[in-house]
């Protein structure tokens, strides 16, 4: 018998082909950093859970789960591999400053508790994240250049482990899924871009400069760039790249200019929400470069607040005026509506940094 079994049209010829090769067996999940090619199949043997290789990009992959596609493996935006489903953070702030760590619930609307403590206390500080740590950055006053993290598994007390290039507050942030970014703000940081290492504990570095200087900017992260929204008096949607180091460029507009703004991420969308006075919650596409849309409203009108995003939810908490505000609020990211208010804050506060798990 000769030929190719499935690949001749005869019934009477052919070989058996080489077979395919079985999925890796193993206890844990496949991981954003398991390189394999697309189409690898990947069995839990623990919990039974099935994955296919869907994207191939390196220490970016993304395993499909084909039993539950929502427990999919993939770094989300704004950093960390499924982050976003367990707990926000607000970090610092207040009038007069403190430096407690409070922690809530993603999963849950409930009153936050007081987890620990950032190192120094400070206001107007800027919160990022990777997979296992949150950051607090930036600060005032007066402007600081304090790197912070904390372990979201063990949740204890922050460790100062690095500093910004230089001094400042009331910077944007976004995350990737090996850096933490600040872009631009107060004082000497004015229009600096400059990325802490995740990997490491070591000091920033200068790696561009914005389009446009502005303060008060809400940032977003998609799995390839950085956005900073507004600031100050300006409208302009800024975009950073994680690929290369480089300036950001002017890409697009918010519907209204203001600064004092909160920033979130969904898996296809940045959002901009209150600030300057207004309850406006915009939001921009990250597949393409285009202005924002305005699609709902806020309970408040509150602005320096910290910004949080759950793979489903954006939150925001605290804020001034007052000062010291104890309000949570949250719109669903899959329908264009308006926030509702869920719970409180156990400590009020503005200027906090924020950060989710």
């Amino acid at each position: 018998m000769s030929g190719s079994v499935g690949t001749n049209s005869g019934r009477r010829s052919g070989s058996i082909g080489t077979a395919a090769s079985g999925p890796t067996v193993s206890a844990s999940d496949p991981t954003t950093s398991t390189n394999e090619p697309v189409g690898t199949q990947w069995a839990n043997s623990s919990t039974g859970d099935f994955y296919i290789c869907t994207d191939a990009t390196t220490d970016d992959n993304i395993w499909t789960n084909v039993d539950a596609a929502q427990d999919s493996i993939a770094i989300l935006p704004f950093g960390g591999v499924g982050g976003g489903q367990n707990y926000g953070y607000s970090q610092g702030g207040a009038h007069p400053k403190i430096n407690v760590n409070q922690k809530y619930s993603l999963t849950s609307d409930a009153n936050s508790t007081d987890q620990s403590n950032i190192t120094v206390a400070r206001n107007h500080v800027v919160g990022t994240q990777s997979a296992t740590y949150g950051y607090a950055n930036l600060g005032t006053d007066p402007d600081m250049d304090v790197i912070d993290k904390f372990q979201f598994a063990s949740g204890g007390d922050s460790t100062d482990v690095g500093n910004a290039t230089v001094t400042g507050s009331y910077a944007a942030t976004y995350s990737s899924s090996a850096f933490g970014y600040c872009s631009g703000g107060n004082g000497p940081h004015g229009g600096v871009i400059d990325k802490n290492s995740f990997s490491s504990d070591t000091n920033s570095i200068d790696v561009g400069d914005n389009a446009v200087d502005a303060e008060n900017g809400a940032g977003s992260s998609s799995l390839t760039h950085g956005y900073q929204q507004g600031g100050g008096s300006v409208d302009t949607i800024q975009k950073t790249s994680f690929s290369a180091d480089g300036n950001s460029s002017d890409i697009a507009n918010l519907t209204v200019a203001r600064g004092t703004v909160s920033g979130h991420s969904s898996k296809t969308h940045g959002y901009c929400s209150g600030g300057g006075g207004t309850n406006i919650v915009d939001k921009h596409s990250f597949s393409s470069d285009s202005d924002s849309t305005d699609v709902g409203d806020l309970p408040t009108t509150h602005g320096y607040r910290a910004g949080v995003s759950s793979r489903t939810y954006g939150y925001v908490s605290g804020g001034y005026p007052p000062y010291n505000s104890t309000t949570m609020e949250k719109w669903v990211f899959a329908s264009d509506g308006n926030a509702s208010d869920i719970a409180d804050l156990v400590t009020g506060t503005y200027g906090a940094a924020g950060c989710q798990y």
